[in-house]
C-alpha cells in the first residue's frame, strides 16, 4: 500500500450498497466519495472501515452487517474471498443475472447512446457449478498462508498447487476443492500434489526460476474425453517418468496424457514442444453434430454447453437462408465458422494466431465441411479492399473479437464493406459499445441478447445484430444532424 493511501481510522455507518463493481466489490456512496466494499451485496446496509483512500473513492471492508440484502446468499466454496475466482458467489444467481443485464445495458446506453428498450433478458447458464472444461493450476513453493499459520513454524508446508492470489504473482492458494470443473478434476490435482510431495519433487519458485513442477492443465469434454498436461520446469527425466507413470496408472480414464518442459520466464506454452505420454495429442468436443479436435494449445469456449447456446443465438440473429457468403472475423479455431457452415454457401474465417487457423482447417476436415476457407494474419491488414474483391462482399459478417474489441481500422473497414448484416459477439460490453458508436452511423441496432457464460463472475457475453440502414434513412438522419448543428451554432451566436 503506497504511503498516503492508508486510512485506518476512516469509518462510516449505515452505508447503503447500491451496485456491484466488476471486481466483485459492492458500491456505496457517501457525501464525499464512492466506497468499494469487499464482500458487500447490493441491498446490504453496512458499517465499514476504509483501508485504502484515494481522492474520490475508498476501498473498505465490512465491520458490521446492519441489514442483509435479499440478494445475499451463503458462499458454497471454502476459498471464497481469498481465491481470485467466483467473486460473486455471495450473491444469488438470479441477482447475478440482473446485474449482468444491467452492466450490458448501462454500457450500451451510456457509451454508445443505444436504445436498449428491445434488449432481450440475459440467457442464464444451465449449470452454475462444474461448468468449465479447462482449468490451469500452478505449482509453487510460496503457498499463501491462511489465518493462524506462521511462516517461521517448521511444520508449515509452503508447497501449493492451485490458483494465484489476486495481485500477487508469487503467491499461490492451495486448493482443496474447486467447483469450476467436474470430476475427476479435483481428484487428479490432489493426488498429483500429494504424490509430488511424498516423492520429494520440488515445486516451482517463480522468483528464482527453480523447481521441477510448474503447471497442471486439465481439459474435459462433453464427449467424456479427458486431457491432462503436466508442465515441468527443471525436472530430471527420471522425475518426469516417475510422475507420468503414476498419473497414467492412477487415472486410466485419461484419454490424452501429455507433458511439456518449460524453462522460460513465463508460463505460456504456445511456443513449447508437447510430448505425448499416452494417447493422441488431442481430445474431441462436440456441438450438435459437429466435432472439434482440441489440442493442448487450442482455444475453445470453456463453458461448452452455454457456448452452444451463444452460437445458436448468433446463427439465429444472422437469419441465414442458405445462400449467404459469411465472413467470420476472429474465428479462433473456426468454432463458429464450422457451426454455421451447414446453413450457408461459404464461410471465410480470419484469425491472428496461425496455429488456431490450422485447428480450424482440421475441424472442417474431420467433419467433411468443404465450404470454409481460413486465413491467418492481423485483422486490420488482412481485411482490406483486395481481400473483399477476391472473396466477394459478405452477406453477413460475424465478429467475435477479444476483450479489447475491434481495432479502429477494422471498424472502418466494416463501414466500407457495408455488409447487410453484422452479428457482433462480445465478451466486453464497454468495448463493444465503443465500436457501435461508429457502426451505428450506418447500421440499426436490431437485436441485443446478453448471455452468461461464467456464473459467479462479472463476465458476460453480449450478441448484437446490426442491420444496414437504407440510403433514404441515412440521408434523412444526416439532414437531421445538419439541422441540429445549424440550430446549435445559431443559438451560440
Amino acid at each position: 500500500m503506497r504511503k498516503g493511501n492508508r486510512a485506518p481510522n476512516l469509518k462510516f455507518e449505515n452505508v447503503a450498497v447500491i451496485d456491484i463493481a466488476e471486481e466483485g466489490k459492492g458500491v456505496g456512496k457517501t457525501e464525499d466519495f464512492v466506497l468499494f466494499i469487499e464482500k458487500a451485496v447490493p441491498g446490504d446496509v453496512v458499517d465499514v472501515e476504509v483501508y485504502r483512500k484515494k481522492k474520490n473513492f475508498g476501498e473498505a471492508k465490512i465491520t458490521a452487517l446492519k441489514q442483509a440484502s435479499t440478494h445475499r446468499t451463503e458462499p458454497f466454496c471454502e476459498h471464497f474471498g481469498t481465491c481470485g475466482g467466483c467473486k460473486w458467489q455471495h450473491m444469488t444467481y438470479d441477482a447475478q443475472l440482473q446485474f449482468k443485464q444491467k452492466a450490458v445495458t448501462d454500457a450500451l446506453t451510456r457509451l454508445a447512446k443505444v436504445d436498449v428498450s428491445h434488449a432481450q433478458y440475459i440467457v442464464g447458464s444451465p449449470a452454475d457449478r462444474y461448468y468449465r472444461n479447462k482449468l490451469e493450476y500452478t505449482f509453487s513453493n510460496k503457498r499463501w498462508l491462511n489465518d493462524g499459520e506462521n511462516r517461521t513454524d517448521e511444520a508449515v508446508d509452503m508447497n501449493a498447487l492451485g490458483f494465484h492470489i489476486p495481485g500477487r504473482f508469487d503467491k499461490i492458494l492451495d486448493i482443496n476443492h474447486c467447483y469450476l470443473q467436474a470430476d475427476p478434476s479435483n481428484d487428479i490435482r490432489l493426488k498429483i500434489r500429494d504424490h509430488a510431495k511424498l516423492h520429494g519433487l520440488t515445486f516451482y519458485d517463480v522468483r528464482e526460476h527453480t523447481g521441477a513442477l510448474r503447471n497442471l492443465i486439465i481439459r474435459t469434454a462433453v464427449t467424456g474425453e479427458l486431457m491432462v498436461i503436466v508442465v515441468f520446469a527443471y525436472a530430471t527425466q527420471d522425475e518426469v517418468n516417475g510422475l507420468m507413470s503414476y498419473v497414467e496408472q492412477e487415472f486410466p480414464e485419461i484419454t490424452s496424457l501429455l507433458y511439456i518442459l518449460n524453462q522460460k520466464k513465463n508460463d505460456t506454452i504456445f511456443d513449447q514442444d508437447v510430448v505425448a505420454w499416452k494417447g493422441p495429442e488431442y481430445i474431441h468436443e462436440k456441438m450438435d453434430d459437429i466435432q472439434f479436435r482440441i489440442g493442448p494449445k487450442s482455444f475453445y469456449q470453456t463453458n461448452a454447453i452455454q457456448a452452444k447456446r451463444l452460437y445458436e443465438i448468433a446463427r439465429d440473429f444472422a437469419g441465414f437462408k442458405g445462400n449467404e457468403l459469411v465472413y467470420d472475423l476472429y474465428t479462433g479455431a473456426g468454432t463458429i465458422a464450422n457451426f454455421v457452415a451447414g446453413h450457408v454457401r461459404e464461410v471465410i474465417g480470419v484469425e491472428y494466431v496461425p496455429s488456431a487457423i490450422e485447428d480450424a482447417k482440421v475441424n472442417s476436415a474431420i467433419n467433411n465441411i468443404h465450404n470454409t476457407k481460413f486465413y491467418a494474419g492481423d485483422m486490420k491488414d488482412v481485411l482490406n479492399a483486395e481481400f473483399v474483391s477476391q472473396h466477394g462482399k459478405p452477406d453477413v459478417i460475424i465478429t467475435d473479437p477479444p476483450r479489447a474489441g475491434m481495432h479502429a481500422d477494422v471498424v472502418e473497414r466494416l463501414m466500407e464493406i457495408e455488409s447487410p448484416r453484422i452479428v457482433y459477439v462480445s465478451c466486453n460490453a464497454a468495448t463493444q459499445a465503443r465500436d457501435l458508436i461508429v457502426l451505428k452511423e450506418k447500421y440499426n441496432i436490431a437485436q441485443i441478447q446478453p448471455v452468461d457464460m461464467f456464473p459467479h463472475t462479472q463476465h458476460v457475453e453480449n450478441v448484437v445484430l446490426l442491420e444496414l440502414k437504407s440510403e433514404e434513412q441515412r440521408n434523412a438522419e444526416a439532414a437531421e444532424r445538419a439541422v441540429t448543428i445549424e440550430a446549435a451554432e445559431l443559438q451560440s451566436e
